[in-house]
């Protein structure tokens, strides 16, 4: 990608800046890869929440994957349809559900049984019959970090298979909640497509149990995951929807009138999405050069609380190479972007674009030191 550095350079830093082309590249490119087998895709709120987004996802005919209350809130208002509107989330409190409940959402990814009873009183409180399809702990590896990983049994998300005979005779006895479907999420930023097969096996196994059991779900909804490419952004700027997709047309046993939901955020936001921010000082360490940049674990928390990888340029320089550890001003250690960084020669002024910060990037920033939230600019609008 190459970006409009004469504009951006009169920006006050740091920044956020979306390629709006780019994101609706991939928003078609999944809706056709998607739409050729009739699947369903709920963009994941979570991933990135800005109201330029949201309004080309909601245009692009998606509907919304929330995981709060606020999040079903920002949805509907950014003018998603409440039918499409599905609401996870392993802790959901009495005033998210009735918000969801008040507003006929399609459906409450349901994790336990103390709040399938919780979503049947509130519902019977109001008159109403809410739609739940149970979150399934399917015990798969993502065979990513473990920080996002949610599909073990040692991890606190979905109801445990072993359990599920009795959320079954629990739910018999309640008359307010109504079985919409069964769904799965299994971890984040996977790009071994193997998990998902393994997922699709198992999926297949809960099927066959649940229809031994006279029990027909409407809904199979096998959550997000798939990763991004940010080690080469430019070469991979969008996932490769068609095998994704086509991994589960030809693996997961479908039965007549059932519908297959995905719940896609960072596969569809990640790359459109790069941090600018300006060097403040070069500084010579005993075995290193510090590139300190005035953004800061505050505007992208990832590299901090992930150890994650992002690739990092100087847009300013095509001078000969050095190494850099490029670091923000925050007063903590874990404030680092990158470590021996190759940039060419860098000097003070000059601007350094974050890559692949579309997702999990703007949405998880915070005022931490007091400092300012970053603000977003557009492709099209600059």
């Amino acid at each position: 990608m190459i970006l409009p550095i004469d504009n951006l350079s009169q920006i006050p830093t740091p920044f956020y800046y979306y390629n709006m082309e780019l994101l609706n590249a991939t928003l078609q490119s999944v809706k056709q890869e998607a739409g050729q087998y009739g699947y369903k895709v709920h963009y994941a709120v979570k991933a990135n929440a800005n109201d330029r987004i949201l309004e080309a996802i909601r245009a692009a005919g998606f509907g919304a994957d929330c995981v709060s209350g606020n999040e079903v809130q920002k949805a509907l208002d950014a003018g998603f349809s409440n039918k499409g509107v599905v609401f996870a989330g392993v802790g959901k409190a009495d005033w998210e559900i009735n918000l969801g409940l008040d507003n006929d959402i399609a459906c409450f990814n349901v994790e336990s049984i103390p709040e399938l009873e919780i979503i049947n009183e509130l519902a019977e409180a109001k008159g109403k019959v809410a739609k739940v399809a149970f979150r399934i702990n399917p015990n798969v590896n993502a065979n990513t970090h473990h920080y996002i990983t949610t599909g073990l049994e040692e991890n606190k998300f979905g109801i445990n298979q072993w359990d599920l005979e009795n959320v079954f005779d629990v739910l018999a006895k309640l008359n307010n909640v109504e079985l919409e479907g069964i769904h799965f999420h299994i971890g984040s930023q996977i790009t071994d497509l193997q998990s998902f097969k393994d997922l699709c096996i198992r999926v297949n196994e809960i099927q066959k149990w649940l229809i031994s059991r006279h029990i027909y779900p409407k809904v199979i909804n096998v959550g997000g995951g798939l990763g991004i490419d940010y080690e080469h952004p430019d070469e991979n700027p969008m996932p490769d929807f068609k095998s994704f997709f086509k991994l589960f047309h030809e693996l997961l046993d479908l039965k007549p009138d059932q519908e297959l939901h995905f719940e896609l955020g960072r596969s569809i936001v990640g790359q459109c999405g790069t941090l600018i921010s300006r060097v403040l000082y070069v500084k010579n360490g005993v075995n290193t050069k510090f590139a300190i940049v005035d953004a800061g674990m505050s505007d992208l928390i990832r590299p901090a609380l992930y150890q994650a990888y992002h690739r990092i340029e100087n847009i300013s320089s095509t001078k000969a190479e050095e190494k850099y550890d490029v670091v923000g001003p925050i007063c903590e250690s874990s404030d680092c972007f990158g470590k021996a960084v190759t940039l060419p020669q860098t000097d003070r002024g000059d601007l350094i674009a974050i890559r692949s910060t579309g997702a999990y990037g703007e949405i998880m920033a915070n005022r931490y030191n007091l400092r300012e939230l970053p603000l977003a600019y557009y492709s099209d609008l600059i």
